[in-house]
C-alpha cells in the first residue's frame, strides 16, 4: 500500500517541482484574475495527462513493472487511483479553462482586452498556434468522453464483458488528448525538463494506448489451451476448473494469477491459479460464482472447448525471512493457499505454517480435498464456519497462537476483513512488511 501512496503523491509532486522550475520568477510577477487563470489551466492540464500517461502505461501490465511495484495487484490499483486522479485534476482543468468565460457571459467579470499573440519563430509552434482552436475542440470531446468511460469503469455493477470493451475505449480518448494538450501547452516549456518529461510520458502513454488498441497486450504471455474438466462445488458455489495447455507456458508459482478468455466476447477475466506447477501444462482455477457470467461457467464449459490464458502475474509467493508463517484465507481467497499446498506436498520448505480458512458456506467434498491438501503439506488447517464459529479478529488469531509475533502473515480475501487484522496485527507489534496481503480487485 505504501508503493501505491508513493505513486499518486509522487507523481504529481515531480510534475509539480518542474512546474515551478519552468515557471521561476514568473510567478513573484504575475497580477491579476486572467494571467493567473491561464497558469493554472497550463498546471491543472500538465498534472492531468501525466497521471493518466502513467495510467495508461500500467494499463498493458508492464512485466518489468510489476518487482518493482509489487505485484500486479498492486500495480492495477495504482492504475485505478491515478485514473480517479486524472478525472479530478481533468474536471478541475476544465472549470479553471471554462468558469472565467461562465463569468463573463454572466456579467460578473470583465475580460481583458488581448492583441494578436505573437508568432512563434519555430515553425512546428507556429502550426501549433494555427491549431489551437481545432485542439480546445477535441479536448473538450474528449473530456466528456473521459468522465463518461471513467465513471462506467467505476461502477462495479456495471457488467464486466461491458466493462471490458468500454474501458479500451479511453485509449482513443487518451490519443485525443494527447493531441489536444501538444498543441495547447505552453511552448517555452518544450525546451524545459518539464516539456521533456511530459513529452516522454506522453510518448510512453501513446505507445501503450496503440498497445491496446491493437490487442497486444499481454500478447508474449498468452499461451492456448482446451478444457478438461469443469465441476460446480455447490456448496460453496465456486467452479472448478481445469484445463491443458498446448503451448509454451513459463510455469507458475503459488499465488500467482493468470488472465483467462474463456469467450472472446467476455473477454479475460483475472482468476488464482489453485494447482501447483507440475510442468505437464495442466493448470486448475477455482472461480466463486458470483455475477451472471460466473454463475454459468460449469454448466457452459464443456472439455474441449478452447481458452486462452496470460500470465502468470502476482507476487503473492510466500518468500520472507521468517521460518513461521501464518495463512488467512477467506472464500474464494482460499484459492492461491491450495495452490502453495499442493507445491508443499511436493517440496517442503521447513516453516511451520498455520491455516485459517474462513468460510460462510461449506462444500463437504471440497473441506475434504483441503483437509487432505493441508496433511499432505504438513499444514495446521484451522477451519472457521462464519456461522457456527463466529468470525476471525486479530484478537482471536493472537490468542490462538501465542508465537503470533514470530510469524508473517499472509492473507487474500475481503480487503476490509484484511484491514482489520492488520491493523490489530500491526497495533500490537507486528512489523508492516510482515502483513502480507493480495489486493485481488482488478476494478
Amino acid at each position: 500500500m505504501k508503493t501505491i501512496g508513493r505513486g499518486l503523491v509522487g507523481i504529481p509532486l515531480g510534475l509539480t517541482l518542474l512546474w515551478l522550475l519552468a515557471e521561476g520568477s514568473n510567478l513573484a510577477t504575475v497580477q491579476g484574475f486572467f494571467p493567473w487563470r491561464n497558469l493554472l489551466v497550463q498546471y491543472s492540464g500538465l498534472l492531468g495527462m501525466g497521471v493518466m500517461s502513467v495510467a495508461m502505461v500500467l494499463a498493458i501490465r508492464p512485466a518489468w513493472l510489476e518487482p518493482r511495484l509489487h505485484g500486479l495487484d498492486k500495480m492495477y490499483r495504482l492504475h485505478k487511483w491515478l485514473g480517479i486522479s486524472g478525472l479530478v485534476l481533468s474536471v478541475a482543468h476544465w472549470l479553471v479553462s471554462q468558469g472565467p468565460k461562465w463569468l463573463v457571459q454572466a456579467g460578473l467579470l470583465e475580460k481583458p482586452a488581448r492583441g494578436p499573440r505573437p508568432t512563434p519563430t519555430v515553425e512546428i509552434f507556429r502550426f501549433f498556434q494555427e491549431q489551437r482552436g481545432l485542439a480546445e475542440q477535441v479536448g473538450e470531446i474528449a473530456f466528456y468522453a473521459a468522465v463518461a468511460l471513467i465513471t462506467i469503469a467505476l461502477i462495479k455493477r456495471f457488467p464486466y464483458r461491458h466493462f471490458f470493451t468500454t474501458h479500451r475505449w479511453l485509449a482513443i480518448v487518451y490519443l485525443a488528448l494527447v493531441v489536444h494538450s501538444v498543441v495547447l501547452t505552453s511552448f517555452p516549456y518544450w525546451t524545459q525538463p518539464l516539456g521533456i518529461v511530459m513529452g516522454i510520458l506522453m510518448l510512453a502513454g501513446t505507445l501503450a494506448a496503440l498497445t491496446s488498441l491493437f490487442r497486444r497486450i499481454g500478447i508474449k504471455r498468452k499461451a492456448t489451451g482446451e478444457i478438461v474438466a469443469a465441476d460446480y462445488l455447490a456448496g460453496v458455489k465456486v467452479n472448478a476448473i481445469t484445463l491443458q495447455l498446448q503451448d509454451r507456458w513459463p510455469g507458475h508459482e503459488p499465488g500467482q494469477f493468470a488472465f483467462v478468455t474463456f469467450d472472446e466476447r467476455e473477454g479475460a477475466h483475472p482468476f488464482t491459479i489453485s494447482s501447483a506447477w507440475a510442468g505437464d501444462g495442466r493448470l486448475q482455477f477455482l472461480i466463486k460464482a458470483l455475477g451472471d457470467y460466473t454463475r454459468t461457467l460449469a454448466a457452459t464449459l464443456k472439455p474441449g472447448d478452447p481458452v486462452t490464458v496470460e500470465g502468470p502475474y502476482g507476487r503473492f509467493q510466500f518468500e520472507g525471512p521468517s521460518r513461521r508463517q501464518i495463512w488467512i484465507g477467506a472464500g474464494i481467497g482460499v484459492s492461491p493457499f491450495v495452490a502453495r499446498l499442493k507445491a508443499l506436498a511436493a517440496q517442503p520448505d521447513g516453516r511451520v505454517v498455520d491455516f485459517f480458512h474462513v468460510t460462510g458456506e461449506v462444500d463437504a467434498e471440497a473441506l475434504q480435498r483441503l483437509e487432505a491438501d493441508a496433511r499432505a503439506a504438513g499444514v495446521r488447517l484451522h477451519v472457521l464456519i462464519s456461522p457456527r464459529d463466529g468470525r476471525l479478529t486479530g484478537e482471536r488469531l493472537r490468542r490462538l497462537l501465542p508465537d503470533w509475533g514470530q510469524a508473517e502473515v499472509w492473507f487474500c480475501g475481503p480487503s476490509a476483513f484484511g484491514k482489520a487484522i492488520s491493523q490489530d496485527l500491526a497495533s500490537h507489534g507486528l512489523p508492516g512488511p510482515w502483513f502480507h496481503q493480495e489486493l485481488f480487485e482488478m476494478r
